[in-house]
């Protein structure tokens, strides 16, 4: 009864192992490269000039929805559809293709880098450091006189507690 249920027990890999072990199945030498197409389709390259430009994105892909098409896979749709149309340069079609997504309500936003480039020079306050305002602040406290009269009182000035 032991011997019925072998055939049933083990996965591809182990009996595959075990014919190669036993002898009837032979490993055959050669390169791993020798029998690989190199296969690039040209959506491909504009997939990675996207993922270089703007990155994964803010949400993860839902693949729960069989009706669900990832940011990149719209990008590559709609470059697609203005590169049918050549009416445009190359170097132009990838930012005319963020600007047709951004009219159709897919905002894209570009990796780290020139984000933070861009807000420093926005905003100057946002690059100054605690050090700096510090010393700022110090030398607005020391530049500022003060008056005797402001030293020596203390306390309120409550005319109950007089005596």
């Amino acid at each position: 009864m032991a011997g019925s249920r072998l055939e049933k027990v083990g996965t591809v890999f182990t009996r595959v192992r075990d014919l190669m072990r036993s002898g009837p199945v032979r490993r055959v030498q050669r390169k791993a490269e020798e029998n690989v197409a190199e296969i690039f389709y040209e959506e491909d390259q504009i997939r990675a000039k996207f993922y270089e430009l703007y990155g994964n994105g803010p949400k993860a892909f839902d693949l729960t929805k069989t009706s669900f098409v990832s940011t990149c896979q719209r990008f590559v749709e709609k470059h697609r559809e203005l590169e049918s149309r050549g009416d445009m340069k190359p170097e132009i079609l990838l930012e005319e293709t963020a600007r047709a997504l951004l009219a159709d309500g897919v905002v894209l936003r570009r990796r780290g880098g020139e984000r933070a480039v861009a807000a420093e020079s926005r905003n100057p306050v946002l690059s100054m450091k605690l050090t700096d305002m510090l010393a700022e602040q110090q030398k607005d406290t020391d530049n500022v006189t003060h008056t005797p009269e402001e030293h020596t009182r203390t306390g309120p000035t409550d005319s109950s507690n007089t005596l």
